[in-house]
């Protein structure tokens, strides 16, 4: 498989390199989504920043990609991938370094912020790539897709490990300059062996359907965040939950009338692509605000150094790379249905598991929930890609695609407001957030067991 080649002479490598830069951008947008979350607590103790600014150092990123993931497309097809690709990545490297020197939470913030929308442009054109150079081989496609998302899946569940290292070494700045050079690589690659894709119809962008989108994730996460800070009665927590919830209308009433909707909303149709989507709404929520309390946990009520903080994440990694080799075989025998809803049940019981944690619990006790949620998630999530390809026509799947990341994001940032603002103060208060956090996890996920159970066997509708 090494040896693919592409029917072109317009390409002068072969798929491997291709798909070692294409997953260079993947690997740095999903690193940054997880990274962060052990250098937490250095930044807040550096910047003073209560656990609502902490919570936007995380949401800044998470909304504005989440925002953008759909019209990135369109633009790459606009501009061609490979420069989208390239614009994606000198950005990324840009905002990193911001971060990086940042002298107070704000400008991290707002540099989040452009990260964020940087990584926007990485994640559609990278696919667009691999999925070009591949054109003509379902099989090389396959392979090569198949090792971008491990990529992805692999660097997101190693990314509070890698920066527990990194700060103990270093200190927390390097969590984020570590993509300058990371960046330079992809950039070097991609102008090297990536050649521009052959150009394609450009789709209108959707701007008032971008805009809405925008405004009403910002308005309901930043309501969910600041109550939690300021209290529910304050009047810009009010303004921003009423403006959250008008945009959301507003949004559905402009693209189920726009020709070109940035939400296909037809997509929806098939009761298959609903429960993948409830699926991976439920585990990105899920584990995004978990992951976000168990780093401040860690450290702030349990003691940990931040380096020993880092390396308690290690089960949660090695598990992800098992189960996520083990999912593809899984499903093929027990089909992706109840390959989901099996996978987010085992996971429900690590989240259940970990709702009984206290400050004084050994790490022994937080072993067997920090294996038993990467072990489901990681089984569910290839099952849940796979129901969604398998339920579109193929010439619809990165419109399915995309609109289902964008709803993965869109949850993990909800999850970081709703779950942080749970384990908002002091030690105890956050050793309680993060036993409530995990009950509410683990009610999530029965239900989204439940939705994927009743998917099976039901018709696959036309979607496209």
């Amino acid at each position: 498989m090494t040896n693919v080649r592409v029917a072109t002479t317009a390409r002068p490598a072969g798929l491997p390199l291709i798909l070692a830069a294409a997953s260079f951008g993947f690997t740095i947008v999903q690193l940054d989504v997880t990274i962060v979350n052990v250098a937490l607590d250095a930044i807040g103790r550096e910047f003073g920043a209560p656990t609502a600014s902490l919570q936007w150092v995380v949401d800044a990123y998470t909304l504005l990609l989440a925002a953008l993931l759909l019209s990135a497309g369109a633009l790459g097809d606009r501009f061609g991938p490979r420069r989208a690709f390239l614009t994606g990545l000198v950005l990324f490297a840009i905002s990193s370094a911001a971060c990086g020197l940042a002298r107070d939470a704000l400008q991290l913030i707002l540099s989040r912020a452009v990260q964020g929308a940087a990584a926007a442009l990485l994640v559609p054109p990278s696919l667009a790539l691999i999925t070009h150079a591949a054109a003509g081989d379902d099989k090389a496609r396959a392979w090569a897709v198949g090792w971008w998302t491990a990529a992805g899946g692999v660097s997101i569940a190693a990314g509070p490990v890698i920066g527990g290292l990194l700060i103990g070494a270093l200190g927390w700045r390097w969590v984020f300059l570590v993509n300058v050079p990371l960046c330079l690589l992809g950039a070097a690659l991609t102008l090297a062996f990536v050649p521009e894709a052959a150009p394609r119809e450009k789709r209108p962008l959707d701007l008032p359907g971008q805009l809405l989108g925008f405004l009403a994730l910002a308005g309901l996460v930043g309501a969910v965040i600041e109550g939690g800070h300021r209290g529910w009665s304050d009047p810009l927590v009010l303004g921003a939950l009423v403006g959250g919830f008008a945009a959301a209308a507003a949004f559905l009433a402009v693209e189920m009338r726009s020709a070109h909707p940035a939400v296909p909303l037809d997509v929806f149709k098939s009761r298959r692509v609903w429960s993948a989507v409830v699926i991976g709404v439920s585990v990105n929520f899920t584990y995004y605000g978990v992951i976000f309390v168990l780093g401040l946990f860690l450290q702030r009520s349990a003691g940990y150094s931040v380096v020993q903080a880092g390396l308690a994440f290690l089960p949660l990694t090695a598990t992800f790379i098992v189960s996520n080799l083990l999912s593809g075989r899984i499903a093929h025998r027990f089909g992706s249905a109840r390959t989901m809803a099996g996978g987010v049940l085992v996971a429900a019981v690590g989240y259940a598991l970990t709702s009984r944690l206290s400050a004084h619990s050994p790490f022994w006790a937080m072993i067997p929930g920090f294996l038993l949620i990467p072990g489901g998630m990681g089984t569910a999530v290839p099952a849940m890609t796979s129901a969604l390809l398998a339920s579109v026509d193929r010439h619809f799947s990165g419109t399915a695609s995309g609109v289902l990341n964008a709803c993965r994001q869109a949850a993990g940032a909800a999850g970081v407001a709703v779950m942080g603002a749970l384990a908002a103060g002091g030690p105890e208060r956050i050793a309680g957030g993060l036993r409530i956090s995990g009950a509410i996890a683990a009610v999530v996920l029965l239900g989204a067991a439940w939705v994927a159970w009743r998917s099976e066997g039901r018709p696959v509708a036309s979607v496209g």
